[in-house]
């Protein structure tokens, strides 16, 4: 006995054994970085290999620790970030839902009635009602992977999303911290410049009394007014810098109120200093190099649904129901209706449309393919960058330090030489300035030291710790 298959069957067996996915497969592309951003690793020495997501807790100082909490939480940048991440994936949802058939229920009745003027010969005038139920379906075979491409774009496009609200996170964690590191910088500035006008006004009282006393001239006195003057501006300018991060930090944390009591420090916290042979592998954990790839990624899957546009597609179509004249008689067995089928579209002649199409996503898969190279290059050369500054502002700050020793030390002298009527005043006061200006220096370097190794942090997208 032979067993007959329906010719529908046939064809559609044929299809499916054919079926494949047109367009190219994603393969990361070369970026030719060196295997590491500086010195070859010493020998015997941990490989940091780990990325550290919390890394502004290196810096221990649990204000800080707070303020990015608050900024993750509230800031506005964030939100938007999250809400394309729902946006992403309800467009993935709904290009997922295309692999599968769609299933619709409808029912309808009626009564109609016909003219008995009309018609012919065996036809009954009068009033007919008409009921009818049914489930219908549509479903379009993925045969040269049109669909399937289509998820993984928007796969790749909702993944992307995600990173990007890490590349925000990451970059609004950096800004609070710099900002915080450039407040505490400017306490440490101003408890600085307060002591420097105690010691001007005592020298001011000590001038007029030596001027009363007929030892100091009138000149000193101004000199010493001035000297003090200076300082008091000094001292309003930065206040004014204090009150403006102030306000921007406020902003990052999403919080008007917010007040940051001034303290002096006088020591700020020390840089953590980045191991030797730094692996450039690291810049995988960067957010934005792998929203850059995800873009790729999917650039490269509409390549294919452009692709597959130029094939034939097929669908299946196919309903169930029952139709009746009497809503009574419309479950009975003699009532049911049924319909199959397919639709085959085969596209002949477009005027080049389908092909152009083709060119657009290749082109557009061309410029994504080089913004991601160009982020990679980009996050190379930030990772030596923040290296360089590290390592330079740390042999900057040993030679302030010998300035500042010898800044003291001139000072002493030249209060010396004045009290014993050797030099002017104005040998004092530059002796003063002068040192002024080397515990400034001394604090802005240790700031700038600082914000690179903030800088090298967001770098490595989070830092880095050692394998135990």
């Amino acid at each position: 006995m032979t067993l007959a298959i329906p010719k529908l069957s046939v064809l559609l067996a044929i299809l499916l054994t054919s079926a494949c996915t047109v367009g190219p497969d994603y393969r990361r592309p070369e970026t030719g970085l060196p295997a590491q951003f500086g010195p070859e690793a010493p020998a015997g020495s941990t490989e940091p290999t780990k990325v550290s997501k919390e890394w502004w807790k290196s810096f221990s100082n649990a204000t800080l620790d707070d303020l990015v909490e608050k900024a993750l939480n509230n800031n506005k940048d964030v939100q938007i970030a999250v809400a394309r991440i729902e946006e992403a994936d309800a467009v993935l949802r709904q290009v997922g839902a295309a692999l599968l058939p769609t299933v619709e229920a409808g029912a309808s009745g009626t009564r109609q009635r016909y003219s008995e003027f009309t018609g012919s010969g065996n036809y009954s005038p009068g009033i007919r009602p008409n009921f009818k139920a049914f489930l219908s379906s549509t479903f379009e075979l993925d045969f040269w992977g049109k669909l399937r491409r289509a998820t993984e774009s928007a796969r790749a496009q909702a993944l992307a999303t995600r990173y990007g609200r890490d590349t925000v996170e990451l970059t609004l964690s950096g800004l609070v911290t710099r900002n915080y590191l450039a407040l505490h910088s400017l306490d440490d500035q101003i408890a600085v410049s307060s002591e420097t006008l105690t010691n001007r006004e005592t020298t001011l009282r000590i001038t007029r009394s030596r001027f009363e006393g007929g030892i100091a001239s009138q000149l000193d006195v101004q000199q010493a007014e001035g000297a003090r003057a200076a300082v008091e501006a000094q001292i309003a300018d930065l206040r004014r810098l204090r009150a403006l991060s102030e306000h921007q930090l406020a902003l990052l944390t999403g919080t008007p109120n917010l007040t940051i009591p001034e303290g002096d420090s006088r020591f700020m916290p020390v840089p953590p200093v980045p191991p030797a042979g730094l692996p450039s592998s690291l810049l995988e954990s960067r957010p934005d190099i792998a929203e850059a790839e995800a873009r790729l990624v999917a650039a490269n899957a509409k390549i294919g649904v452009a692709k597959a546009a130029l094939f034939p597609s097929i669908s299946l179509t196919g309903s169930l129901g029952a139709e009746s004249k009497d809503l009574v008689d419309l479950l009975e067995s003699g009532a049911r209706i049924w319909t199959l089928g397919f639709a085959l579209n085969l596209p002949i002649f477009d005027s080049g449309k389908r092909v152009a199409k083709v060119d657009e996503v290749t082109a557009q898969q061309k410029q994504v393919l080089i913004a991601y190279q160009k982020a990679v290059e980009g996050a190379f050369k930030e990772v030596r960058d923040a290296l360089v500054n590290i390592r330079r502002t740390a042999e900057g700050e040993r030679a302030l330090n010998d300035r500042l020793q010898a800044t003291q030390k001139a000072l002493k002298l030249a209060e010396a030489r004045y009290d014993a009527g050797y030099s002017p005043y104005l040998e004092v006061l530059d002796a003063q300035r002068t040192q002024n200006d080397a515990q400034l220096a001394m604090i802005r370097n240790r700031e700038a030291r600082l914000a690179a190794a903030v800088d090298l942090f967001k770098a490595l997208g989070g830092g880095w710790t050692s394998n135990p």
